[in-house]
């Protein structure tokens, strides 16, 4: 199955922050009030959040399937999830990733994946075997669609010529950072996702939270991704990003984040960004995409600003 039958929602909701800066009730009312707004699709990881001391993995999951249960919406949701990243059962080997699929449908309360992801390329296992144990899964039901995450160019397109030269299930979408800040995708990666008809779902479509404006020179901002973004502010492309995405927004009055994501969706190859709130407040803002339509006049500034 192609990505493109999944009729995603255009804003993908991460999962990362459930269980680790979201405790279950707040993690139960983003989602509640992400499915109001009619968001459908949900990304998380077998690993999320296994870096939190005392958390073995699996927490992220556990919510969103807990969630789903108590909603009773499963069939409506498309749910993206993780193999190859996770402590213990790392790599795509088929016997990791037969042990791994059955302990996140476990975990989701669900019989299938909808978008079942390659966390990391593992260049120790050949392409043929992680294929065909994605190709097996599919046949049978339990996953709808296969993605490659953190995948370069050569290695995409190596694994998409393995699946057309042995009959296998294809990767049907590239997940890769990308933002106004980070923006090497677009080059010979971006190239392959076109050129061989992917969709491309960006992670950290807010540059850790750099652009939604909250960090500026002697700000202090409270959260775990602070030092991560606020590097951003030492470097020339930092503050003209801001002062862009601050133009922008205030003509279409809407938050800098709103911005900067819809910047993102405008792009060729992205079928949906993928941002994370840690509480209903921080959602708001990212919500609001569906209805911010930026002109090439907004693409355009925001495009020389962020070079």
């Amino acid at each position: 199955m192609s990505i493109y039958e999944l009729d995603l929602f255009p804003l993908c909701l991460g999962g990362n922050v459930f269980g680790w800066t979201a405790d279950r009730d707040t993690s139960f009312a983003v989602l509640d009030a992400y499915a109001e707004a009619g968001g459908n699709f949900v990304d998380t990881a077998d690993m999320y959040s296994q870096w939190v001391p005392g958390h073995s993995g699996g927490e992220s999951e556990i919510l969103l399937g807990e969630w789903m249960a108590a909603r009773g919406n499963r069939d409506r949701m498309v749910i993206a999830t993780k193999v190859g990243s996770m402590g213990g059962r790392s790599g795509l080997s088929a016997a990791n990733i037969r042990l791994a699929v059955e302990d996140s449908l476990r975990r989701l309360r669900t019989d299938h994946i909808d978008l079942y992801w390659a966390h990391i390329d593992d260049r120790g296992t050949p392409l043929e075997e992680t294929l065909g144990a994605f190709d097996a899964l599919i046949r049978e039901g339990k996953v709808r669609a296969i993605g490659a995450s953190n995948y370069d160019a050569e290695r995409l397109a190596e694994a998409l010529a393995v699946s057309d030269r042995e009959g296998l299930a294809r990767y049907g979408a590239l997940q890769q950072e990308y933002n106004l800040m980070e923006r090497g995708y677009e080059g010979a990666l971006r190239e392959v996702v076109a050129a061989e008809g992917l969709a491309s779902t960006p992670y950290y479509g807010l540059a850790h939270g750099f652009l939604t404006g909250k960090y500026r020179p002697g700000a202090t901002v409270d959260s775990p991704r602070a030092g991560g973004a606020s590097e951003y502010l030492s470097t020339e492309r930092g503050p003209r990003v801001l002062e862009a995405l601050d133009r922008v927004s205030a003509e279409h009055g809407v938050a800098p984040a709103t911005v900067a994501l819809a910047w993102l969706a405008a792009q060729p190859t992205v079928i949906a960004p993928i941002a994370s709130a840690r509480n209903v407040e921080q959602l708001r803002p990212l919500l609001a995409i569906t209805e911010l339509k930026l002109s090439e006049d907004d693409l355009a500034l925001l495009d020389q600003a962020s070079r």
